[in-house]
């Protein structure tokens, strides 16, 4: 905008320096119309050239529109991928741990039977009960 408001007074001041030089002269309607003529080419000329850049920068703004919605997308696609990945951590753990928990329960189970034959088996023999006790199972 600021260089067709440039390109404009250049034209007008040229055209008033033009005018203003031969305004000694005596001009016939003929020269006004031809001065004018060629002053209207100058700045429609100027116009197009300003509407030539206008539309190019039109044309970048929309290529950079298309690039900022290309990265949004982009931007919800590895959000999803993060979150889907937090999802599958989370499942993956419990799946994972499921196994490892019922094992142990497993063996706590096991050692409560041992505890309780050995704990029996000590009610009959005293040197077993003596070594319970010295490993405080008794």
């Amino acid at each position: 905008m600021k260089k067709m408001k440039k390109c404009l007074f250049g034209v007008l001041v040229l055209g008033m320096g033009f005018l203003s030089g031969i305004a000694d002269a005596d001009l016939t309607k003929q020269d006004c119309e031809e001065i004018r003529k060629i002053v209207r080419e100058e700045v429609q000329s100027e116009i197009k050239g300003v509407q030539t850049e206008i539309k190019v920068l039109q044309a970048e703004i929309r290529y950079m529109n298309k690039r900022i919605d290309d990265l949004t997308g982009l931007i919800y696609v590895i959000l999803a991928g993060m979150f889907a990945l937090v999802g599958f951590i989370l499942w993956d753990r419990r799946t994972a741990l499921a196994p490892a928990i019922r094992k142990v329960e497993v063996l706590e189970e096991r050692e409560k039977k041992v505890e309780t034959i050995l704990k029996e088996y000590a009610a009959k023999e005293p040197k077993m009960a003596g070594v319970l006790r010295k490993i405080e199972l008794m």
